[in-house]
């Protein structure tokens, strides 16, 4: 059983992570929490959303925050467009990826989107036209890809159609989202049997959810598969507004650490990525899953 040598860490806390939350943080929090990430040394930062106030009142400050930090070289920045409004917002924070979203579920796609699957994709057809324009890398959502709340289990034909669709609008990477936290090992395995078929592996990033204690379990089966790259979010922030009984992405730091057990490199500042844990943990003002967070914390009590 060959595990890969390197592994690339998407950290999505900033805007996954927030999304759900009700506690307020303001730009120069939100910005401490960003450096704090930097210098755990990660390669790629999802930092915010444009999306309308309306929908996720905790990112209303986006195009602020985007706008008032000084970026690293050695960082990707990204953030999620909904719209061609967000993408105008993007264009003026000058980030360097533009994230889009699907859901394979109809049912999810519509209270998420306000619009159907069939709706969605010209739109991201034409995004991802307008930021390869400017010379701007493309990665796109697929979410309820292991299980959805209002239709349960979506079919792997929607998923593979998809997937394709979206490749050929040029984009250049899929992360595959467990919304719901119900994936488990023998159905990652299975799906990525049929996803690694007909996409390369360097295409498909995963983002776990929690939910249920799965998530570092799921992670090493794809790591069998041949996926080196995961999306995960400082100290297991995160959730889906639309959503019901989706929780925390793994944690960041968890991730980190089993990867590093397994003598794959991340490139990764344990230790820093776990300040950042506190200090995000202590700002939402409750206790958030990450088991390194805990064992660290009672290490220092």
């Amino acid at each position: 059983m060959a595990l890969p040598k390197n592994v690339l860490i998407r950290e999505v806390g900033p805007r996954d992570g927030l999304q759900n939350e009700s506690v307020w943080l303001d730009t120069m929090e939100k910005r401490t929490w960003i450096h704090l990430l930097e210098e755990a040394h990660l390669p790629y930062i999802e930092v915010t959303s444009f999306v309308h106030p309306k929908w996720v009142p905790a990112l209303k400050d986006a195009k602020e925050l985007a706008q008032s930090f000084n970026k690293k070289e050695d960082i990707t920045y990204a953030a999620l467009i909904p719209n061609e409004k967000g993408l105008a917002h993007f264009f003026e924070a000058n980030l360097e990826v533009g994230a889009m979203f699907i859901s394979s579920s109809e049912t999810h796609n519509k209270k998420n989107m306000n619009r159907s699957i069939q709706e969605t994709l010209p739109v991201i057809k034409q995004m991802t036209a307008d930021l390869k324009a400017e010379g701007r890398q493309t990665r796109a959502y697929i979410s309820t890809v292991f299980g959805c709340p209002y239709e349960k289990q979506v079919p792997m034909d929607q998923v593979l159609r998809l997937t394709e669709q979206l490749l050929s609008f040029g984009i250049d990477e899929i992360s595959l989202g467990d919304t719901i936290g119900e994936a488990h090992p023998l159905q990652v395995e299975r799906r990525l049997d049929l996803l690694l078929e007909r996409f390369p592996a360097d295409k498909i990033a995963l983002h776990f959810h929690d939910t249920k204690g799965m998530g570092l379990a799921n992670i090493y089966t794809a790591l069998k598969a041949g996926i080196t790259i995961f999306d995960a979010s400082s100290g297991g922030l995160g959730g889906c507004p639309y959503a019901p009984g989706s929780s925390g992405n793994v944690a960041t730091e968890d991730v980190v650490h089993m990867l590093h057990k397994l003598g794959i490199e991340t490139n990764v500042d344990l230790p820093c990525l776990i300040k950042a844990a506190e200090w995000i943990e202590a700002k939402v003002d409750r206790t958030l899953p990450s088991h390194c967070l805990r064992a660290f914390q009672s290490h220092t009590t």
